[in-house]
């Protein structure tokens, strides 16, 4: 219990179940306006068709919302799940858990896999899911705020009052939490929670934090459940804190039915990781870093607002630089057990700005995304200006991936002119002009000025941009990094139509954990034809959905590969790992499956989400829109950076001759042609999936996967 007593507004009291093969059996509902506090049943068919992870969390969402529900309806939710495998520790990479709600910047479904204690310690007190309903009315109240704490070896669930005193951003958050439900040395590894930060409260980009205790550092790290302002939402219900405490716990917690097997597989990977990760991409030594020098190599690293694909001070930000940065021993994993342990963290950050200024950090990171984000894409390379967006993004509760790709957006609209100092309140947002991009991120933090406008996000700066501030409407849509509301993840998409369709053809918006196919389609020409495209963007999107039912970080499935694999008939699948999750998923649940029981189980999942977007007013073709910079060059000197590929393509795609062409000739060439392509791929992907023209899941898929319930047949006979 919290040393200091927190006044109670309402309690649940409950006897934990005991895990069977990777079940609890219950999901745990909260509603924060109104006090109810209630055990929900895990049925047969919940398992059955929804696996975990993902699925519950789209399950009890569907279940929980109305068709006009938006991110700020109270009936609105916040779900978590783990998964039935996450929280094993006999293979690495096992401790995820899936967070779910209805976005502030899509206004559709948006979820986000996270690393953290917090999903494994749910399950281990009791629950396969959180699902957090309501909003504090704080009228004649005197509290604004609650806490969310489920105390497993007590047996309670308590809705609490936050005390004034209590802070909002994590960095001082989660050290109060610590004193308050972890008051003794030997409590703190055996809690967790998830928290946002005060930019969450004024920018639709908001993220979660999920705490894990550092045992060897004896100190609070975060992980990111980042997409989609998840922590917007969790601010706007006036939730403080969701706080979890689980008992001393063992390797089996999770009663497998067979822990043979899982050893056995665990065996396998550690193995492959000893013996080729030092030579491969060095992951427990740089993490996903190790990207930066490798997309800049094949001309893939974001630069100047995805404008170019590499640049010549890209080895101040590379992998070599940060770790030589990173600070521990190895393995440094998020969870126990993982010995690719690749989340590492920088101590000693001094901060230089805003009002942590002075204190002597510890920043987790940076991840790629955040390095080539707030980074290359940004024009900025200085590892500390990285490390110190880093630290506040985290600390305010703002995504990075967000934040880098709309800032990578608003330092172009600067140079171009959309902008200018007496539009950004004084700030000279050029491209690496860091100290200015820091004050955006304070002033959003403090819900003041261009701060405002920006935390926005892409789509809604777009068109304030046009309405206020005169802008031409096509340059800012050609620009505008973003899909179906999210910005884009850190790739260059230009030259892989199968990249563009793994941003464009989601159900969530540009996030790359759906298909990261540019190596396969660019750099390895393994795609050659539309329907090896679609094939691609079928089978992908849905393998690495089942990560996200289960509890795994995909990062053990690609990122260390074994020679041999290269001799397989399909090398890009890695075979040979998947086999390995068919050996957990069994050896957890006593359920036997094959490789392409996953992939269904995935589908099943993948088209229930399409219907609900669909549901939600959107969800079709129309939405599957990208922006042109994702397909080509939109300005001339984007064009002329790659001149000699670009007139080579028009001798080869259009038998053209670019010495009679003039330069604005040569790019309408370029956009009739690239857009026209991305349609064609959007027919094909849809005919794959079994979805209409207009990308509506049809009545026999649904049937053919069994999902083919009265409420969800309902909405796609509207568009059929």
């Amino acid at each position: 219990m919290p040393k200091d007593t927190l006044r109670v507004l309402s309690e649940y009291a409950y006897t934990p179940p005991v895990i069977e093969r990777g079940y609890a059996g219950q999901t745990l509902y909260v509603n924060v306006g109104d006090g109810r506090i209630a055990a929900r049943p895990v049925t047969a068919e919940m398992k059955e068709k929804f696996t975990g992870g993902r699925g519950f969390d789209l399950w009890l969402l569907w279940h929980g919302v109305h068709d006009d529900t938006r991110w700020d309806s109270p009936e609105n939710e916040i779900v978590i799940a783990p998964g039935p495998c996450g929280g094993i520790t006999q293979y690495p990479g096992s401790g995820k858990s899936i967070v779910t709600t209805i976005s502030p910047l899509t206004d559709i479904v948006i979820d986000s896999n996270v690393g953290g204690h917090f999903g494994p310690y749910l399950k281990f007190a009791g629950w396969d899911a959180i699902e957090v309903q309501g909003k504090v009315t704080t009228d004649g109240a005197d509290y604004t705020d609650v806490i969310v704490y489920i105390d497993g070896p007590a047996g309670v669930v308590q809705l609490l009052a936050a005390p004034a005193d209590c802070p909002t951003d994590s960095h001082e958050l989660g050290p109060w939490l610590l004193e308050h439900f972890a008051p003794h040395d030997e409590d703190k590894p055996f809690v967790s929670f998830v928290t946002a930060g005060r930019g969450s409260e004024h920018a639709r980009m908001g993220c979660l934090n999920f705490s894990l205790y550092d045992r060897k550092r004896k100190a609070l790290r975060f992980k990111q459940a980042g997409r989609g302002g998840i922590g917007t939402v969790f601010r706007d219900k006036h939730i403080k804190a969701l706080v979890v405490r689980t008992a001393p716990f063992k390797g089996d917690e999770n009663n497998p039915a067979d822990i043979d097997r899982l050893i056995e597989a665990g065996a396998r990977i550690r193995k492959e990781i000893a013996t080729y990760d030092a030579a491969q991409n060095r992951m427990r030594n740089r993490g996903t870093a190790y990207l930066v020098q490798i997309m800049d190599d094949y001309d893939l690293l974001p630069v100047h607002n995805f404008r170019y694909g590499s640049h010549p001070e890209t080895p101040k930000i590379n992998g070599a630089v940060w770790e030589a940065r990173f600070t521990q021993g190895l393995p440094d994993g998020c969870w126990y057990g993982c010995t690719m342990g690749c989340a590492h963290t920088a101590e000693h950050h001094k901060v230089r700005t805003g009002p942590y200024q002075g204190q002597c950090v510890m920043v987790d990171g940076p991840e790629y995304e955040t390095i080539a984000g707030v980074g290359s894409n940004c024009g900025i390379f200085d590892p500390d200006a990285i490390l110190e967006i880093n630290f506040y993004c985290d600390a305010y509760g703002i995504d990075t991936i967000s934040f880098g790709t709309a800032m990578a957006f608003v330092m172009e609209c600067f140079e171009a002119g959309v902008l200018d100092l007496e539009k950004t309140g004084g700030l000279d947002l050029r491209p690496g002009n860091a100290e200015a991009a820091l004050e955006v991120l304070h002033l959003m933090a403090r819900g003041e000025g261009f701060g405002l406008i920006f935390g926005q996000g892409i789509r809604r700066m777009k068109s304030y941009f046009v309405e206020h501030f005169g802008a031409d409407p096509q340059f800012v849509n050609d620009i505008g990094m973003e899909a179906k509301g999210l910005e884009y993840s850190e790739y260059i998409p230009k030259e892989s139509l199968a990249q563009q369709g793994g941003y464009g053809l989601t159900n969530k918006g540009p996030q790359h954990d759906e298909a990261w196919l540019i190596f396969m389609d660019q750099v390895n020409h393994q795609l050659p034809t539309f329907e090896d495209k679609a094939e691609a963007l079928h089978y992908f999107p849905m393998w690495r959905t089942w990560f996200g039912l289960c509890g795994f970080c995909k990062l053990l499935w690609n990122d260390v590969i074994p020679p041999e694999n290269a001799h397989t008939p399909e090398p890009a699948k890695i075979m040979g790992h998947v086999q390995n999750y068919v050996d957990i998923f069994s050896g957890v649940t006593g359920r036997e499956v094959t490789p392409d029981d996953l992939i269904t189980m995935s589908e099943r999942v993948y088209n229930f989400q399409r219907v609900f977007n669909i549901r939600l007013g959107k969800g079709l073709r129309e939405h599957d829109a990208t922006p042109y910079r994702s397909m080509g060059p939109v300005t001339e000197a984007e064009y002329l950076s790659r001149q000699e590929r670009y007139d080579r393509q028009l001798r080869e795609w259009l038998n053209l001759d670019p010495a009679k062409m003039t330069l604005q000739e040569k790019m309408a060439a370029h956009r009739a042609y690239r857009t026209a392509q991305y349609e064609r791929l959007t027919d094909a992907v849809y005919a794959r999936r079994g979805w209409t023209k207009n990308g509506v899941p049809t009545v026999e898929k649904l049937r053919a996967l069994g999902i083919d319930y009265p409420d969800v047949i309902a909405v796609v006979e509207k568009h059929l």
